[in-house]
């Protein structure tokens, strides 16, 4: 599958593969199911343990968005991009590892949130080395194969192993509570080995000159780029849209498995469906790369907004496991490509000379908008007592975005050659 990318390509890719084992095993399958048992053994109903979770994740998202855009303005000087990566990477990881040493409740959201942050922070540099390692012409097939590789391993593999460990630990004489510690062990290692291409040879080769003031210079910089963004029609509009539909597509990785345990789904239920979502989702996320290649970035990201609409019709009448394994494979059509797509359709229309700063930006409406999802989830749950009825709200974010995309956001935008 790498054969044809560059050293460089190859070892950016692979990243997504290492962090993608956070993705899945701590954000979306083991995680929420561990902290709604050990939330329901600390007193804590499912109805209030679902809202905290997303309290919890908006928290964390809060946080990034806040810190994204000077985290970028940083990481444009030359020679600064992977400092803050690493910076970022390493306490993620440990945190991750923290995740096995308790199980207090509290304990481990406050632990969720600081690997949060250690994530998100260094995706933001990790998205802007796009621009460092490809040109504008291959970057719709290096991040959607990127965000593949993520799937079929680091969503894949070290999640199998977790779930059998789980599943069948006992027969070994491992119980369920330390074989779910285990899974987190083997998250933070899985990520931390993986990332070592990454850190070894990609490097930053778009960048501004730093002055003797770089805090200054940074924020300096930071002001101008936002101008830039709000004059430049074309990459503001593409951002609003994101912020509505990122949204959506962030909420329902944040609250699936939760929202199913609500629903009454058993542990090992819910991690088959999501299990099935990540083999979809390997594929279909090549397929897109492909597609845009001939339709264009943009009408293949409008397609994977239409798909997360039935997502969202599918969700709300959800109750058999049948009905969520019909789920999951219309969630795993889409949810790879849309977030490769994003990243790639972005780091063709800014100037890869800011691009961290930009990506920055990028990561503000993506972060701010899992601010509102979730907890929007939460609150609508705790209102009505009913979990379902937040589907609702997710589904309206998609049609604004989506709306924005075919409105305004023009058809020829990739072939935009000028940042000016």
């Amino acid at each position: 599958m790498k054969k044809g990318f560059t050293r460089e390509e190859k070892s950016w890719m692979l990243y997504d593969w290492a962090n993608s084992s956070y993705s899945a095993i701590v954000s979306a399958i083991v995680l929420p199911i561990y902290f709604g048992s050990m939330a329901a053994l600390g007193g804590v109903s499912d109805v209030d343990s679902t809202a905290y979770w997303g309290y919890a994740t908006s928290g964390a998202m809060f946080i990034c968005a806040i810190l994204a855009p000077i985290l970028g303005a940083l990481g444009d000087f030359h020679g600064m991009k992977k400092k803050p990566f690493t910076l970022f990477l390493i306490p993620g990881v440990l945190f991750t590892f923290c995740l096995a040493l308790s199980e207090n409740w509290m304990l481990i959201l406050l632990f969720y949130i600081l690997s949060t942050l250690g994530f998100y922070g260094a995706n933001v540099y990790y998205d802007s080395f796009l621009t460092d390692v490809t040109t504008p012409e291959r970057m719709d097939r290096v991040s959607t194969m990127g965000y593949g590789l993520g799937y079929i391993g680091g969503s894949t593999i070290p999640l199998i192993v977790s779930l059998l460990l789980i599943q069948f630990g006992d027969k070994i004489g491992i119980p369920t509570v330390p074989a779910t510690k285990i899974s987190f062990v083997i998250t933070a290692v899985w990520w931390l080995v993986f990332s070592v291409p990454m850190l070894r040879n990609v490097n930053q080769k778009h960048g501004i000159k730093a002055q003797k003031n770089i805090a200054g210079q940074a924020v300096n910089n930071l002001a101008v780029t936002f101008g830039k963004i709000v004059r430049n029609r074309n990459v503001f509009l593409f951002l609003i849209a994101y912020f509505f539909f990122i949204d959506g597509v962030g909420t329902i990785i944040h609250m699936a498995t939760i929202f199913g345990s609500s629903c009454g789904l058993g542990s090992m239920e819910m991690m088959v469906v999501l299990l099935v979502l990540q083999i979809v989702a390997f594929p279909m996320t090549i397929l897109y790369g492909r597609l845009a290649g001939r339709f264009g970035a943009r009408r293949m990201i409008l397609f994977c907004i239409a798909t997360y609409i039935v997502v969202c019709i599918v969700g709300y009448g959800l109750e058999t496991m049948t009905d969520f394994l019909v789920l999951a494979v219309l969630v795993g059509t889409a949810q790879g490509g849309i977030q490769a797509l994003s990243r790639s359709f972005y780091g063709k229309i800014i100037p890869p000379e800011n691009a961290t700063e930009y990506f920055g930006f990028f990561d503000v409406f993506g972060k701010f908008s899992s601010i509102l999802g979730p907890a929007l989830f939460g609150i609508v749950a705790q209102i009505t007592g009913v979990t379902n009825y937040g589907v609702l709200a997710v589904m309206s974010l998609f049609i604004i975005g989506g709306g924005i995309m075919l409105l305004f956001v023009p058809k020829n935008i990739e072939q935009i050659t000028s940042h000016d």
